[in-house]
């Protein structure tokens, strides 16, 4: 912490206000930060990205192999947001080709997803990632969990 009550993020010349201090216009666009409601586990979280279905092709798409889907936007977006199309094929069940939903980085994903419902068990779409989605208030939520380097 700051003296001026401002939070140091992970790039040196990126501050974000402290939670008490935040209006809807406070996170400056190098952030990708989010303040979680109070929550046993909430610390642990690290905002990653918003996943929006799409029906459209978008510039910049890729295929998540043997995934049948396909995401853009994230890599360049300051915010996270990801568009994701699916094929008529793909495994993906309707909430998540319908909804859209939050990713946060987890330090550790069973501890996250225990004793919830889930909706995609843990997996690992591509290397050094394992993911899974909950079902919080009739919404997907995402969990990610990177390899330690």
């Amino acid at each position: 912490m700051e003296a001026n009550g401002t939070k140091q993020t992970r790039q040196s010349k990126c501050k974000t206000p402290h939670p008490e201090q935040l209006t809807k216009y406070s996170l400056p666009s190098c952030a990708k930060l989010i303040h979680v409601k109070n929550s046993p586990v909430a610390s642990t979280w690290r905002y990653h990205h918003i996943g929006i279905p799409t029906a459209e092709r978008r510039e910049g798409e890729r295929l998540i192999a043997n995934r049948a889907t396909f995401v853009s936007g994230y890599e360049t977006s300051a915010y996270g947001i990801e568009w994701m199309r699916f094929e008529p094929e793909a495994l993906v069940l309707e909430l998540v080709r319908t909804v859209p939903h939050v990713a946060f980085e987890v330090d550790d994903l069973s501890a996250e997803i225990a004793g919830k419902e889930i909706l995609i068990a843990p997996n690992s779409p591509s290397p050094g990632v394992t993911v899974a989605f909950i079902v919080e208030n009739g919404a997907p939520v995402e969990f990610l969990q990177f390899a330690k380097k």
